[in-house]
């Protein structure tokens, strides 16, 4: 599948060199992939997403979040956004959670990514991002909860053939700190991973192309104790509906993986088997 979908990509972008392609910015190009671009100095964007979360090993299991972000770059090469959450879970017959159906305000986060390389004048885009954050549900069983956490990343991304064919690759930790409203011990749990995308523009301001993730959770801050893993690949799409409004869409499948203690060849406990991701965007 692969392969023959990148082979498809190189393809499809070179029949269209004859007609005029638009400039590759890389900010919202990726469904679950961080590109290095960061929007020009003094912009300003609505933002929202939906992300769905489906299937595990036993019972019925559906996850969601609806985001809204308000986006402001107040210095050259610094992005800002600001995020409110709203989640969703329906839960049946699913072993080790509890049935459960809610829709409920999750929580709020912030963005921070500071660009230091342009690929326009460099090798290749660089930029370095951290997006703490605050919940007060579970995004996994749905359980109320008092959450701190932080995604950061480490986003690289190259024009393969320039406002063509554009690759992305990311360096990903996430630790977490939590415990149930209802009380008990502080837990705390760390995913890393890597994550890359190849996108090609078919035709002007579309985009198509393929996304892979490899994540590994640990019951820890740290590297010391793995309680699964699980690779995802899957298409994605981006449209440029105008010069001020887009739209993002991607499919991710759980393709491997393996939970430390639950048979099984997919982890299934940690991780969903399919994740869907619908972004839009709208400057002002």
């Amino acid at each position: 599948m692969g392969p023959a979908l990148f082979v498809l990509l190189f393809a499809l972008a070179q029949s269209t060199i004859a007609s005029d392609a638009g400039e590759i910015e890389t900010e919202h190009l990726f469904g679950f992939t961080t590109g290095s671009d960061v929007g020009t100095l003094g912009e300003r964007e609505f933002e929202g997403g939906t992300t769905a979360r489906f299937g595990k090993r036993s019972g019925n299991y559906a996850a969601g979040e609806q985001t809204l972000s308000a986006e402001f770059v107040p210095l050259q090469n610094l992005r800002t956004e600001y995020t409110a959450t709203v989640v969703a879970h329906d839960i049946a017959g699913v072993s080790g959670l509890e049935n459960r159906r809610q829709l409920a305000v999750g929580g709020f986060s912030a963005d921070f990514r500071y660009r230091l390389l342009d690929r326009a004048t460099g090798p290749f885009g660089f930029a370095l991002g951290i997006e703490p954050h605050w919940s007060r549900i579970d995004g996994g069983s749905g359980v109320r909860v008092r959450e701190y956490g932080a995604d950061l990343v480490a986003a690289f991304d190259k024009e393969i053939v320039p406002d063509r064919i554009v690759a992305a690759f990311n360096l990903l930790y996430q630790p977490e700190i939590s415990r149930a409203k209802a009380g008990g011990e502080w837990s705390r749990e760390a995913t890393i991973g890597i994550a890359a995308a190849l996108m090609a523009q078919v035709s002007p301001g579309v985009f198509l192309g393929i996304e892979g993730r490899y994540l590994r959770r640990y019951e820890s801050l740290g590297f010391d104790d793995l309680a699964g893993h699980a690779g995802f690949l899957g298409p994605t799409l981006f449209v440029k509906l105008s010069p001020r409004s887009w739209v993002a869409a991607a499919w991710s499948a759980q393709i491997a993986g393996h939970a430390t203690n639950a048979p099984g060849p997919l982890d299934l406990v940690n991780f969903e088997r399919h994740q869907v991701r619908l972004l839009f965007g709208m400057n002002f």
